[in-house]
Order: structure tokens, then C-alpha cells, then sequence
């Protein structure tokens, strides 16, 4: 059914809208050892000579962290992309069902097609198709994001994430037992509200003591996520084409995502260390609840308003930061998100890719982000982040210019290496730079409210970017979107007082 990796065309969509969804991207004893760190320093520094030792002993306790969190988020993340390369062919499958449900979505998608004249071929309708799917999703993650960092701030970061991958697992067991599209958008739903791993980990990261390490730890959830969107959806793509007759051809896939999910649940129970001492969660989930209560309301969340209810708000100073790197996150992602989108349609338009092109470009760009993240973005001085953001933005203005007026694939491949630049630096550094905001018991609401953030951008700018690509053209879209690109760049210069800028 999937022919020989037919659909990647839409994988390549897929898989960085939930982009980048889409730049993403990352021992019981160490609790302790961590969570008395703090208590001891004060000791040690009046006992002297000592604190070369506390620091060594700290060092060694967050890197054991980090490599923990970034193992744990790689399993999450293999699991969650295996479905990206399969959604086209599972669209198509369900669409010769005539379920109903999926005929009142098509309705949505062909109003949308006529509104802005998108041509009426197979491909580009499983691609919007696919956008309102993965909305839909951005649009729950929105919702269920401050939630869950808010409850992570009493319950502690462990177990809400043995509870949000127990609510993985029953998305992929229904995924796998699905034989209606009724069935399977259910899973994608239950997955949606449930995909609270990317924020947890990055709060257990900032949970961290040294700043230090807490930069190295942002990098290598960068890197689980470029490893994670490169791996995962080969394998994906592999067990549908090599599925048995007997069964319906992502049965494999969904089997092996519950699998991968499930050695996740068992590294978190056994490995996985708490990084949120007793003494620093707060009193009250209900409180914490009712703060992230604001980050349903659009205009609260962008004034992060659930921390200034706290018993400990942020100053004004930190305040105005977040608020600012807040909105340069989301206009960064908005605008990256939109064109990754529209990306699919112009190679497929002008150079007249193939399904196994599209999968070659993609796998080149993961390859490419991987490899600088590994390489230089983990290597980036505390001090250096702000600038190193303003670089790899200034640099995406010139990658779409150079992708929107492409003549030629040199063109588009110099274009993708400076996506790629880009993709792998702006979202660990920026959120890095949002780590060091707020008290040890705010870090969840602080990562729910910027992955609240991200998960709106995705949703919306998608609509907007492909709107413009339709209507106004491939250049125009290109064009103004990456002109666009000024305006986070304007805004970072509106970040002052941060300790290591």
C-alpha cells in the first residue's frame, strides 16, 4: 500500500511540523545528591577547601542527569515519529472507508482548497489533510501544556511523566487496535493531550543547578530531537513495507511505537532520577492549576501571567525578559513553522521532487542539524546566547530567499544548510535562556507556558503560510516570510539585564 516509500513527500511535512513541531530537541540516587547540594554548599564553603570537591561531585551529578533525560526523551521521541512517514498512505487507506468523520474533516480541507486555490491533485490534499491533523494536535498541546508543568511543580517532574507516557501507551494501543478513522483520530487526540514529555524534560533540565549545565542539557534535547525526526520515521517507513499481508500496514509501526513507549515507561521508573527536591515544590497543585488557568487565554500567556500569581513572582526585569523571549519564540516558530510547511509544495511544484527526493532532502537537513548540534551548538559559551540566536535568524533571511527565487537544487541545498543552522541553534538557546527564569518550584509552569507557546505558533502558521503560498505565490510567500524574520530579530534587542548576556 505504501509502494516504495510513496508518501514520504508528506513525511517531510509531518515530521518537522510537529517542527521543528517543528526546530523540540532531550540513579535514584542522584535526587539526593542533587537535591542536597544546595543544603551543603553553605557548609562546605565555611569548612573551606572543600568546594572544589562540592563541585566536581555536582558536575557529576547533572551530566548523569542530562544523559538520563536525553535517553529517556529519545525513546519518546522514536516512538512518536514512526507514524509521520505513514500518515499520507493511512489518509488515503481510511479515505476509501467512507467513514463519516473523516468525510466532515475532508469537507474542512476542500473548503479551505477552494478558498485559496490550491490545485486539486492527491498529494497536496493528504498534505492539508495532514495540517489539520497536525493542528489539531498543536492545538491540545497548547491546552494540556501549563497543565501538566504546573502540576510538575507539586507532584514533582518523575511522575507526571510516568503518567504522560502511561497516556502515550494507551494512544499507541489504540493506534495499533484501530480499524476506523473514528479509532485513530481518537489516538492522535489521547496523544495530544498527553504529550507532556518534551516540556518535562526540559524543566528537569532546568532544574539543574549550574547554568553550565543546564546549556549543555538544552543541546542534547536538541539532539534527541534532530537523532529522533531522522531515525524514527526510516523505521517507520521500513515495518509498513515489510508488514505481513494478514495485517493492515501500520499495525507493525503502532506495535513497535507501544514498544518503545514502554521500554521509555520502564528507563523512567528504574533510571530516571527526581530533580525536584521536596523542599522546592510548591504547596498546593490547586493553586498551580488555576495559575496555568491563564494560559488558556492567548493574552495572558504571552504576559506569562500564571508566575506573577505565585507566592515568589519573578521581578519586573525578569518579567519584561520572559515576556520578550516569549514572543520571539512564538513569531520565530509562526514563521519557520509556516514555510517548513510550504517547503513540500514548492520542491514539488518547481523541481518536480519525488517522494523519494523529499526523503532524501529531509534525512540531508536532519543529518545536518544533528551534526551541529553535536558539534558546535553544545559547545556555545554561557554569555553567548542571545548572539548566537540574532546570528542564526539573520542567517534564515537569505536561506528562504534563497529557497522562495531557487532556479536551480545548489540554490536549495545552500538555502537548506542555513535552515538547518538555524533549526539546530534558536530553540535550545532560547529555551536556555528561558530556563534561568523563575524559582525552582516555577521551572514546569515556566516550560509549560513556552511550550504552550510553540504549540500555538505550529497551529497557526501552517494556515497563514500556506494561505499566502496559494494565493500570493511561491516567491511572495518566501519572500515576506523571510523579511519577516526582522521582527524577532527586533525584539531580542529588547532583552536586557540577563546575567550572562
Amino acid at each position: 500500500m505504501l509502494g516504495s516509500v510513496e508518501g514520504l513527500l508528506l513525511c517531510a511535512y509531518v515530521t518537522f511540523l510537529s517542527s521543528q513541531m517543528i526546530n523540540e530537541i532531550r540513579h535514584r540516587f542522584l535526587v539526593q545528591s542533587i537535591g542536597g547540594f544546595e543544603n551543603q554548599s553553605k557548609e562546605l564553603n565555611q569548612k573551606g577547601g572543600m568546594s572544589s570537591e562540592r563541585g566536581s561531585e555536582e558536575a557529576v551529578g547533572s551530566s548523569r542527569v542530562i544523559k538520563s533525560v536525553f535517553f529517556a526523551l529519545l525513546l519518546d521521541l522514536l516512538g512518536f515519529t514512526l507514524i509521520l512517514p505513514l500518515l499520507p498512505s493511512i489518509l488515503d487507506h481510511y479515505g476509501q472507508t467512507e467513514d463519516s468523520v473523516y468525510q466532515s474533516l475532508q469537507s474542512i480541507v476542500d473548503w479551505f482548497r477552494e478558498a485559496v486555490g490550491v490545485p486539486m491533485e492527491t498529494k497536496y490534499n493528504s498534505v492539508l489533510f495532514g495540517g489539520l491533523i497536525g493542528s489539531l494536535f498543536s492545538l491540545l498541546q497548547f491546552l494540556s501544556s501549563p497543565l501538566t508543568g504546573a502540576a510538575s511543580d507539586h507532584y514533582g517532574r518523575k511522575p507526571l511523566l510516568i503518567l504522560t507516557t502511561l497516556g502515550m501507551m494507551s494512544s499507541y494501543a489504540v493506534w495499533a487496535v484501530s480499524r476506523s478513522f473514528s479509532m485513530f483520530l481518537l489516538s492522535r487526540v489521547i496523544g495530544g493531550i498527553c504529550k507532556g514529555n518534551v516540556s518535562l524534560c526540559t524543566a528537569m533540565i532546568a532544574d539543574l543547578p549550574c547554568p553550565k549545565a543546564r546549556n549543555k542539557g538544552m543541546m542534547m534535547v536538541g539532539i534527541a530531537f534532530s537523532l529522533g525526526f531522522t531515525v524514527g520515521p526510516l523505521m517507520g517507513a521500513y515495518f509498513a513495507i515489510n508488514s505481513s499481508k494478514e495485517e493492515v500496514f501500520y499495525h507493525g509501526p503502532a506495535v513497535l511505537a507501544l514498544v518503545f513507549s514502554a521500554a521509555d515507561l520502564l528507563f523512567i521508573i528504574v533510571m530516571l532520577p527526581e530533580t525536584l527536591p521536596k523542599q522546592n515544590k510548591v504547596s498546593s497543585v490547586t493553586s498551580g492549576i488555576l495559575e496555568s488557568g491563564d494560559l488558556l487565554n492567548p493574552v495572558a500567556l504571552f504576559h506569562f501571567s500564571a508566575l506573577t500569581r505565585t507566592e515568589d513572582p519573578p521581578s519586573k526585569e525578569k518579567m519584561q525578559n520572559l515576556k520578550v523571549l516569549g514572543f520571539v519564540y512564538f513569531t520565530y516558530l509562526f514563521l519557520f513553522s509556516g514555510l517548513e510547511f510550504t517547503l513540500s509544495f514548492l520542491t514539488h511544484q518547481r523541481f518536480q521532487f519525488t517522494s523519494m527526493q523529499q526523503g532524501k532532502m529531509f534525512f540531508f537537513m536532519g543529518i545536518t542539524m544533528a551534526l551541529i548540534q553535536g558539534g558546535y551548538a553544545r559547545r556555545i559559551k554561557r554569555g553567548h546566547h542571545i548572539r548566537t540566536v540574532r546570528l542564526a535568524i539573520v542567517l534564515l533571511i537569505p536561506a528562504f530567499a534563497l529557497i522562495g527565487l531557487a532556479w536551480n537544487l545548489k540554490m536549495v541545498y545552500i538555502g537548506l544548510i542555513l535552515y538547518s543552522f538555524a533549526a539546530a541553534i534558536v530553540v535550545p538557546c532560547l529555551t536556555t535562556l528561558v530556563s534561568d527564569h523563575g524559582s525552582a518550584n516555577q521551572k514546569g509552569t515556566v516550560m509549560g507556558i513556552l511550550r504552550s507557546l510553540g504549540a500555538l505558533a505550529r497551529a497557526l502558521g501552517p494556515i497563514v503560510a500556506s494561505s499566502v503560498y496559494w494565493i500570493a505565490g511561491a516567491e511572495t510567500c518566501f519572500i515576506i516570510s523571510s523579511a519577516s524574520f526582522i521582527i524577532p530579530l527586533a525584539l531580542l534587542r529588547r532583552v536586557g539585564g540577563l546575567k550572562q548576556e
